[in-house]
């Protein structure tokens, strides 16, 4: 598969466990999560944007946050017009945006950003339920496929 998202070729950093079969780079993530990204797991306020061909659209949050939970790290956030933070990894310096593809052609500025909370980011429960659904589909997906 070709990739796109942001950092893709330096993006080489080993998961911290085997929860997940087969998805020992953010590489594979990727892979599986393109199965499974879907509207129901897109942010309620870019529904209408999302699209199969756009599949990454309002996906941020709850993928770095997985992907924070398979590979370790950090997660920071770009503010966005309207005050909304995009989030995107840090993990030991390797910077990385698995969704980083939903901006189309627009460069974004991975510098100087702020750390974003967990805590924070799920106090939103529709948000903590899309999470908890993004994490038992990468579940189900895992246990059936050992992506390529």
């Amino acid at each position: 598969m070709k990739y796109n998202f942001y950092g893709w070729k330096t993006a080489t950093v080993p998961p911290m466990n085997e929860t997940y079969k087969g998805i020992t780079t953010p590489q594979k993530l990727y892979d599986a999560l393109t199965h499974i990204w879907c509207r129901y797991t897109c942010a309620p306020r870019l529904r209408d944007e999302w699209s199969k061909e756009n599949y990454t659209m309002g996906q941020c949050s709850i993928t770095a946050f997985l992907v924070q939970d398979i590979f370790g790290g950090d997660v920071y956030g770009i503010k966005r017009p309207g005050g909304n933070y995009h989030c995107f990894n840090n993990v030991n310096g390797v910077v990385f945006d698995l969704t980083s593809e939903m901006f189309g052609d627009e460069v974004l500025d991975y510098d100087d950003c702020e750390l974003q909370s967990r805590e924070e980011h799920f106090s939103k429960e529709e948000k903590k339920l899309r999470y908890e659904f993004l994490v038992a589909e990468l579940t189900k997906y895992t246990e059936g496929h050992i992506p390529t």
